[in-house]
C-alpha cells in the first residue's frame, strides 16, 4: 500500500513539475489588412512542438521553454520568428510575400523601374548566384540562366574569351555580341586576335578584366527595344552590370577563397596497337602490336585555380565606402600555361547640402598577366605532334631530349622524327617558343546626383576607360621551319585601348490622381580610341640574328605598323512612362546620335525611335484565383548596328616591303570612298506575357520577337579600269525571330526546406532573306581548307559547307582509277552551328543550413565540325582506324568503280582519302546536340549562434563545373569553341580538349 502511495505521489510530482515547466502561449494571426488568417504553421523552433492558427486565425500552444522561438509560415506570406520572452499572448501581422511583381530593377543607363512597369523582355540574375559555382569570366556563370543568351567559351583557359550573343547575329561585318553596362556607362569589351585553322593564340578579351565577387546584379535587357536608349551600341541587347556599394552601418568584412581543381575530361579516342612502316609519319602498320598508351593523358596536368578576395564595405547615414581586393592565380591543364590577375576596387557615396546633393566616385584596377595561353589549329601547336605521334616511338626520348645542340649554328635545335609543317616536338613549344599577355586596366568615374525637388532630379558624370596590352610572342630558332624563320619568329604588339564617356540625365517621376509619370531627358558624349599602338612580326622572314627578340633585330623589309580606330559619338535621348492606375503603362523612347564615322556621308545624324505598352490585366479583371498576376506587353523599336571605322574615306598608310637602303612607299588606298554610307538598320518587335501562380509560389514569362535588320555592309569588286579594287554597298536583309520562355517554382516551402525552380529555354531563327537582289549567288565568306562558314540569300547565318563523297545516282561512292574515293565537285550545305533550342534548368535546394544547387544546360540542334578527329583517321592513330583494322584487312563501304560494283576497301585507303585538309570532310560533321550537368554545389551556412563565433555569416561549399554529359554526339565539347569570331564557331582544329573543375569555396562575414 505505501509503495503504491509512494508511486501515486511520484507521478503527480512528475505531472506538476511538467505542468509547471510548460509555457502556455495563445494569439491571433493577421494580414496587414487586419484580417486573421486560419491554417498558419506556428512551430516551436527547433522541436516538433506545433500547431496552426483555426478559422478565426487563432492558436493556443504549449512550449518546453519561457525563452522559446516561435515560428510562423504561410503560403504567399514573409514566414515570422518570434522569441516568447516570456510573453502569453503573441499577435502577429504576416506580410504578404512579393510576387517579384514590385521588384525594382536596373534599366538602361542605370536607371531603376519597377519590373512590372516594363514593356520589353529582361532578366536579372544575382551576384551570389554567379558565385554559387565561379567561373574567370562571369559571362561563363550566366551560361543557361537567362534565356536567349547563347555563350560559348574559349578552349584557351582562365582568362580567355566569351562569345555571348541575344537573339541570333544581325551583322555581317560585327560580331553581333551585346553592349556591356557598368552601373549606368559603356564599358570596352574588345577581343584579341582569334586563332584559325592554321593556328593563332585567343588574346583575351574585356570581360576578364572585371572581378565576379564586385557584381552586385546582372540586368540581361535582350533587345534594342529595352535597350534603345543607347543607341546604336546596344541594338544587340545590353548587359548591365551593378557593383556592390558600401552601405550605412557597422564596417563589414566580407572573405571568400576558393580552390579549383582542373582535369582533361573529353580527350579523342585513340588506337596505341598500329605503328608505322619503315619511319612513316603516319600509323598504318597492319601488324598488331602493343604501344605505350598514357602519354597523351600524362602530358596534360591537374590545373589549380585559386581565387581569393576581401571586401570592406560600412559607413553612416552621409557618406559609405567600398574597397575590395582580388587575386586569381591558375595554372592550365596544358604544361607552362599560367595567369594571375590582381583586382582593386573603391567606391565611395557622400550626401551634402541636406542630402540633396549625393557625389559618388568609382575605380576599378585590374592586371592580368598570362604565360603561354594554349592555341589551336595546325601550326605551333603542341596538340599536333601529341596526337599524331607515330606509335611505334618512344615518346619519353623527346620528352627530355626536345632540343639537342647543333654546333654548326652554335644554338640548339628541335629534336623531332618528323619534317612536316603540322607536326613539332611538343616539348620544344611549350619552353622554347614562349606567349605572353599582359593587360593593364583602369576604369574610374564620378557622378554628381542632385535633388532638385522631391520629384525632381539632375545627374551628371563621367568616365574613363583605359587598357594597356602588351602581346609577345616568341619562336625560337631552327624549329619548323614553314612556320618560323631559320633565326627565330617575334610577333609583338603593344596597344591601348581607352574610352571616355560623360553624359547629363534631368528626370521627373512623380504622380497625379490615377497617373503617373516618369521621364528623363539627357545627353552624352563619347570619344573612343581603340587599338592605339603598334604592332610588329617578320614571319618567316629571317631575323638579322638568331633569338634575339627586339626591334634593332628586325630586317629591313619587315615594316612596324601603327594602328588606331577612333570614333566621336555625342546623342541626346528622351524617355517618358505614362502610367494609368498602376495598370496600365506606356513607353515612349528616343535617340538621336551624331557619329564621326558618318562624317562626309551627309548621313551623320540619324534618329532611334521605341515605344511599348504594358498591361496589367490582374488588376484590370477579376482572374481566377490560382492566377496572382498577370501582364501583356509589347514594344517596337528602330535602331542600328555600329558604323565601322576609316570606311567612308579610307585613309592611305606607309608600308612597303622596303629596300637595304629605306622604308618603302605608301600603300594606297585601294577601296571607292563609301560617301552614301548609312548605318545597318534593325527594326525589332516583341510581344509578351508575365503571370504568376498561387500567390507567387510559380511563375512564367513568355517572348516573341521578330528583329530584322536592313543596310549590312557588303563589299564587291571595283569595275575594272576604276583605279580601285572593291567599293562598299548598303544592302541585304536578315530576319531573326523567336520566342523566350521562363518558368519558375516553389514546390516545396516550409519552415525549414524550401526548393527554388527555374527553367529558361529558347528558340532562335535566321534567315539570310536578301543580300545583293541583282547577284543572288553573291556570298559573304568561303572555304578553309574543307570547312566553310557561308552566308548567302536562302541560307542562315553560320551555315556549314563541306565537300562529300562523289556518289552516283544510286546512291555509291565513286571511286577514282586506283580505288580511291572521289569527293563532290562542289561543297554542299550540312547545317548551321547555332542550334535549334538552348535551354537551362537551374535548381537550389535548402535543408535547414545546408544547401544544393545544380545546373542542366542543354543545346538541341546545330552541327559542329571536328578537322581534328579528320587529321586523326589520316595518320591511322583515331580509335576507328585501330577498330577497321582488328576487324579484316578491309572494311565495308557501297562505291562503285567506274561500273564494277566495289564493296570493301582497304581501311588505309579509306581514311587517307578522307581525312587530312581540304579532302573528304563529310563524316566529320557532328551533331551539336548535348546536355551536361554544367555546376553543382552542395554547401553549409555555419549557425554562428550555436558555434558562439564572433562571425556573422559564414559557409562552406563543394563546387564542381561541366562534370558530365548526360548526351553528346560530337567528339569533342562542342560549346568550348577554338575561337569566339564570327566564322570558326563550332569548328575544332586541335584546340585544347574539355576540362571539368571540382574544388570548394569558403565564404566568410565579420
Amino acid at each position: 500500500m505505501k509503495k503504491r502511495m509512494y508511486f501515486i505521489l511520484i507521478l503527480l510530482f512528475t505531472s506538476f513539475a511538467s505542468a509547471m515547466a510548460q509555457v502556455k502561449v495563445s494569439g491571433t494571426i493577421s494580414d496587414p489588412d487586419g484580417n486573421n488568417i486560419p491554417g498558419v504553421s506556428v512551430i516551436q523552433k527547433g522541436t516538433t512542438i506545433g500547431t496552426s492558427t483555426d478559422i478565426n486565425g487563432k492558436f493556443t500552444l504549449n512550449l518546453s521553454s519561457s525563452s522559446a522561438v516561435l515560428q510562423f509560415s504561410f503560403v504567399g506570406m514573409k514566414p515570422v520568428e518570434e522569441v516568447v520572452n516570456g510573453r502569453s499572448v503573441i499577435n502577429v501581422k504576416m506580410e504578404a510575400e512579393s510576387l517579384g511583381i514590385n521588384e525594382v530593377v536596373v534599366t538602361a543607363l542605370g536607371i531603376q523601374r519597377e519590373k512590372k512597369t516594363l514593356t520589353y523582355a529582361s532578366q536579372q540574375v544575382s551576384g551570389d548566384e554567379m558565385l554559387k559555382a565561379r567561373d574567370q569570366n562571369f559571362m561563363n556563370a550566366l551560361s543557361g540562366k537567362t534565356a536567349g543568351l547563347d555563350i560559348k567559351t574559349s578552349s584557351s583557359g582562365a582568362g580567355g574569351s566569351t562569345k555571348a550573343v541575344l537573339r541570333g547575329n544581325k551583322s555581317l561585318v560585327g560580331l553581333s555580341e551585346p553592349l556591356y553596362v557598368i552601373d549606368g556607362i559603356p564599358m570596352v569589351n574588345n577581343k584579341g586576335g582569334q586563332p584559325d585553322s592554321y593556328g593563332g593564340t585567343d588574346a583575351g578579351d574585356g570581360l576578364s578584366a572585371l572581378n565576379s565577387d564586385d557584381i552586385e546584379s546582372i540586368n540581361v535587357l535582350k533587345g534594342a527595344n529595352a535597350s534603345i536608349l543607347y543607341g546604336s551600341q546596344g541594338a544587340n541587347g545590353v548587359v548591365l552590370i551593378t557593383t556592390r556599394k558600401g552601405k550605412a552601418g557597422k564596417i563589414s568584412v566580407n572573405i571568400s577563397s576558393s580552390t579549383m581543381v582542373e582535369t582533361v575530361s573529353g580527350l579523342p579516342e585513340f588506337q596505341f596497337n598500329y605503328g608505322a612502316v619503315g619511319g612513316s609519319d603516319y600509323s598504318w602498320s597492319k601488324t598488331k602490336g602493343s604501344y605505350p598508351s598514357s602519354y597523351i593523358k600524362d602530358f596534360f596536368r591537374q590545373g589549380l585555380n585559386l581565387t581569393n578576395s576581401i571586401s570592406v564595405s560600412g559607413g553612416n547615414d552621409k557618406t559609405t565606402t567600398y574597397f575590395s581586393y582580388s587575386n586569381v592565380s591558375a595554372t592550365g591543364v596544358l604544361p607552362t600555361n599560367k595567369y594571375n590577375k590582381n583586382n582593386f576596387a573603391f567606391n565611395q557615396s557622400t550626401k551634402l547640402f541636406n542630402d540633396k546633393v549625393t557625389i559618388s566616385s568609382n575605380v576599378m584596377f585590374s592586371s592580368e598577366v598570362t604565360h603561354n595561353r594554349p592555341g589551336a589549329g595546325y601550326y605551333n601547336n603542341p596538340l599536333t605532334g601529341l596526337y599524331l605521334f607515330s606509335r611505334e616511338r618512344k615518346f619519353d626520348d623527346y620528352k627530355t631530349n626536345y632540343q639537342v645542340f647543333d654546333k654548326d649554328r652554335n644554338l640548339n635545335k628541335m629534336n623531332w622524327y618528323s619534317t612536316e609543317e603540322k607536326q613539332n616536338n611538343p616539348f620544344w613549344e611549350l619552353y622554347n617558343n614562349p606567349k605572353e599577355n599582359t593587360s593593364y586596366r583602369a576604369i574610374a568615374s564620378l557622378k554628381l546626383s542632385w535633388e532638385i525637388t522631391k520629384n525632381l532630379k539632375f545627374d551628371v558624370r563621367g568616365n574613363i576607360d583605359y587598357n594597356d596590352k602588351v602581346n609577345d610572342y616568341r619562336y625560337a630558332a631552327a624549329g619548323n621551319s614553314v612556320s618560323v624563320s631559320p633565326n627565330g619568329s617575334w610577333n609583338y604588339s603593344k596597344v591601348n585601348d581607352k574610352r571616355i564617356y560623360t553624359d547629363g540625365i534631368l528626370s521627373y517621376n512623380g504622380k497625379s490622381g490615377d497617373f503617373s509619370l516618369t521621364a528623363l531627358l539627357g545627353a552624352s558624349y563619347q570619344h573612343d580610341k581603340f587599338n592605339d599602338g603598334m604592332s610588329v612580326a617578320n614571319g618567316t622572314t629571317s631575323l638579322m640574328y638568331p633569338n634575339f627578340f627586339a626591334f634593332s633585330n628586325m630586317p629591313y623589309n619587315v615594316m612596324f605598323n601603327q594602328g588606331i580606330n577612333k570614333i566621336i559619338k555625342q546623342g541626346a535621348f528622351a524617355n517618358a512612362q505614362i502610367g494609368f492606375k498602376e495598370m496600365i503603362f506606356l513607353d515612349v523612347s528616343a535617340r538621336n546620335d551624331w557619329a564621326s564615322t558618318l562624317a562626309l556621308t551627309g548621313n551623320e545624324s540619324y534618329l532611334y525611335p521605341a515605344v511599348g505598352l504594358s498591361a496589367i490585366v490582374s488588376q484590370m479583371i477579376k482572374l481566377p484565383e490560382v492566377i496572382s498576376f498577370a501582364k501583356l506587353r509589347g514594344s517596337i523599336s528602330r535602331t542600328a548596328n555600329e558604323v565601322p571605322y576609316n570606311v567612308v574615306n579610307p585613309q592611305n598608310g606607309i608600308g612597303g616591303t622596303g629596300t637595304p637602303s629605306g622604308i618603302g612607299g605608301i600603300n594606297r588606298n585601294t577601296q571607292v570612298p563609301f560617301t552614301n554610307l548609312l548605318p545597318e538598320e534593325i527594326t525589332s518587335s516583341e510581344l509578351g506575357a508575365e503571370m504568376r501562380f498561387f500567390n507567387g509560389r510559380a511563375g512564367m514569362e513568355f517572348t516573341y520577337y521578330n528583329d530584322i535588320s536592313k543596310n549590312q555592309f557588303l563589299t564587291l569588286a571595283a569595275p575594272s579600269g576604276s583605279g580601285y579594287t572593291s567599293y562598299y554597298v548598303n544592302a541585304g536583309k536578315i530576319t531573326n525571330k523567336g520566342f523566350e520562355l521562363t518558368l519558375d517554382v516553389e514546390p516545396v516551402k516550409t519552415t525549414n526546406v524550401s526548393w527554388k525552380s527555374s527553367l529558361n529555354l529558347s528558340q532562335n531563327k535566321n534567315k539570310i532573306d536578301e543580300l545583293i537582289a541583282s547577284n543572288p549567288d553573291y556570298q559573304v565568306g568561303g572555304d578553309n581548307e574543307g570547312f566553310a562558314s557561308i552566308i548567302k540569300a536562302g541560307g542562315s547565318f553560320m551555315d556549314v559547307w563541306i565537300y562529300k563523297f562523289a556518289k552516283n545516282a544510286a546512291g555509291q561512292i565513286i571511286l577514282d582509277s586506283k580505288g580511291v574515293p572521289t569527293k563532290a565537285a562542289k561543297q554542299e550545305k550540312v547545317g548551321n552551328v547555332n542550334p535549334d533550342y538552348v535551354a537551362g534548368w537551374n535548381n537550389t535546394i535548402n535543408i535547414k543550413d545546408f544547401y544544393v544547387s545544380f545546373l542542366i544546360n542543354g543545346k538541341f540542334g546545330g552541327v559542329a565540325f571536328s578537322k581534328t578527329e579528320a587529321f586523326l583517321d589520316s595518320y591511322g592513330v583515331s580509335k576507328r582506324t585501330g577498330e577497321a583494322r582488328d576487324a579484316g584487312p578491309t572494311m565495308p563501304i557501297n562505291a562503285i568503280q567506274g561500273t564494277t560494283a566495289v564493296t570493301s576497301i582497304d581501311p588505309e585507303v579509306y581514311y587517307s582519302a578522307v581525312g587530312d585538309r581540304n579532302r573528304i570532310m563529310e563524316p566529320y560533321v557532328f551533331s551539336r546536340t548535348n546536355v551536361r550537368l554544367a555546376q553543382f554545389v552542395i554547401g553549409y551556412n555555419l549557425n554562428m549562434q550555436k558555434l558562439n563565433l564572433p562571425l556573422k555569416q559564414a559557409s562552406i561549399s563543394l563546387i564542381g563545373r561541366n562534370l558530365f554529359f548526360f548526351y553528346k554526339k560530337a567528339p569533342y565539347d562542342p560549346e568550348q569553341s577554338m575561337s569566339t569570331a564570327n566564322n570558326m564557331q563550332s569548328n575544332e582544329v586541335f584546340s585544347m580538349p574539355a576540362t571539368r573543375t571540382y574544388g570548394f569555396n569558403l565564404k566568410v562575414t565579420f
